[in-house]
């Protein structure tokens, strides 16, 4: 493993669609229909077939879709 790829992982786990879908609370198809309508803009790594997503990307997605209540920007 060369150091940028243990860079990245050390960074920010990535996680396969299934689990991000879990991480977030919605079915993996629909974080696969967001990914291709473009409806919802979370960065996704692509490798091969392999959709993969930084857990920091999903708490960003998570954080700006927060409404009301007392949460640090």
């Amino acid at each position: 493993m060369t150091q940028v790829s243990t860079t990245l992982f050390t960074q920010s786990p990535l996680l396969c669609r299934k689990d991000a879908a879990r991480y977030l609370g919605v079915a993996a198809q629909t974080l696969a229909q967001w990914a291709y309508n473009k409806r919802v803009q979370i960065p996704v790594t692509k490798l091969g077939r392999k959709a993969l997503y930084k857990q920091t990307d999903l708490d960003a997605f998570v954080a700006s879709n927060t409404v009301g209540g007392n949460h640090a920007h």
